[in-house]
C-alpha cells in the first residue's frame, strides 16, 4: 500500500512539500547555468523555436543569475548542477573553466563540465576531473555528434575509471538526429559498461529503450526532467511504471527540472511526480536519497 500525496501546485508550496516528506531539501540534477552571453544565446534560440526546439517554448525563469540562484536557495534546493554544452569544436575547455569558477563561488553547485569530439578532448577532461568536476553534460542533440566518435573513446574510459558521471541527452526529444535514441549511446555502454551515466529526460521519447539500458547496466540512472509534466516530451509508457518504481527506490531515478529553461512553474515537476502515486519512499529516493548518494551530498 503506498501513501497518496498531493504535489505543490505553486512555487510557494515547494518548501512545504519536501518538509512533509521529512527531507532536508531537494537535489536537482538537471539545471543550467552558463556564461551570460551563452545563456542569452540559448534563450534567443528558444524564443525563435529553432529547429532543435520545434515548438513554442517560453522561458519561465528568464532572470539574472543572482535571482535564479536565490530562487533555488529560497525553495530549498540544496544542490544543483550548472549544465552547459558546446555546439562546435573549441568551446568545451573554456566552458569547463567557467564552470569551475562558478562552482567555486556557488557552494551548492555540483561542479560540471562538458566535452566535444575533437583532438585533445581526453586531456582537457582529465584536467577538469583533477580540478574537481563531478558530472559532464553531453548533449547529442545540440552537439549533433556521434557518442561513438573515436576522439571520445578515451574520454568515456576516463570517466568510467574515475567514477565521474556523464549526464547525457541521448533521447530524440524534442527533435531527433542520427545520433539520438538508445542505439548509439547503448554502444558506448557496451564498450564501457562501468560508466556512470544519467540519461536526461528518461530518454524521451524512447523511454523503453533507455529503461532497457538501465536494466542492463547498473551505472545508468534516469532523470525526471520534463517527464510527467503537462509539457512532456512524450507520454510515458504505462508498461514501464513498475520499473519506474523499482529503479526509483533503488536510487536510480533522479529529480531534474531543466531550470531555468522551462515553460511552467518549477513546482509543476514535483506535482507531476507526486501524482504518480508511487509513495513517499519513492519521492524521498528520487528527490534526495538517490542524487545525494550519487553526488556525495550530506544532509
Amino acid at each position: 500500500m503506498t501513501e497518496s500525496r498531493s504535489g505543490p501546485c505553486s512555487d510557494a508550496e515547494i518548501t512545504g512539500f519536501w518538509r512533509a516528506l521529512g527531507l532536508p531539501g531537494l537535489i536537482d540534477v538537471h539545471t543550467h547555468f552558463m556564461p551570460p552571453r551563452l545563456m542569452d544565446a540559448v534563450w534567443e534560440y528558444f524564443d525563435r523555436a529553432g529547429p532543435l526546439i520545434g515548438t513554442e517554448w517560453p522561458i519561465r525563469y528568464r532572470r539574472p543569475e543572482d535571482e535564479r540562484l536565490a530562487f533555488l536557495r529560497d525553495h530549498g534546493v540544496r544542490a544543483f548542477t550548472s549544465l552547459l554544452y558546446p555546439h562546435r569544436p573549441g568551446m568545451a575547455e573554456s566552458l569547463n573553466e567557467w564552470a569551475a569558477g562558478f562552482a567555486a563561488r556557488v557552494p551548492e553547485c555540483v561542479q560540471t563540465g562538458t566535452f566535444f569530439p575533437e583532438p585533445g578532448a581526453a586531456g582537457y577532461v582529465r584536467r577538469a576531473i583533477d580540478a574537481g568536476t563531478r558530472v559532464f553534460k553531453v548533449h547529442l542533440q545540440v552537439g549533433g555528434f556521434d557518442p561513438r566518435a573515436p576522439e571520445l573513446d578515451e574520454v568515456w574510459g576516463t570517466l568510467a575509471d574515475a567514477g565521474v558521471t556523464a549526464l547525457v541527452h541521448a533521447g530524440s526529444g524534442p527533435v531527433a538526429n542520427g545520433f539520438t535514441g538508445p542505439g548509439p549511446f547503448g554502444d558506448v555502454l557496451a564498450r564501457h559498461p562501468r560508466l556512470t551515466a544519467i540519461v536526461a529526460h528518461m530518454g524521451a521519447p524512447e523511454c523503453d529503450g533507455f529503461f532497457a539500458l538501465a536494466d542492463r547496466y547498473e551505472g545508468v540512472h534516469l532523470d525526471t526532467t520534463m517527464v510527467f509534466t503537462d509539457f512532456g516530451l512524450s507520454e510515458f509508457p504505462a508498461a514501464l511504471m513498475p520499473r519506474l518504481r523499482d529503479l526509483g527506490l533503488a536510487g536510480r531515478v533522479l529529480f531534474g527540472t531543466d531550470f531555468p529553461n522551462i515553460p511552467y512553474a518549477y513546482a509543476h515537476q514535483l506535482e507531476g511526480l507526486a501524482r504518480l502515486d508511487l509513495g513517499d519512499d519513492w519521492l524521498r529516493a528520487v528527490c534526495w536519497d538517490g542524487p545525494a548518494k550519487l553526488f556525495g551530498v550530506a544532509a
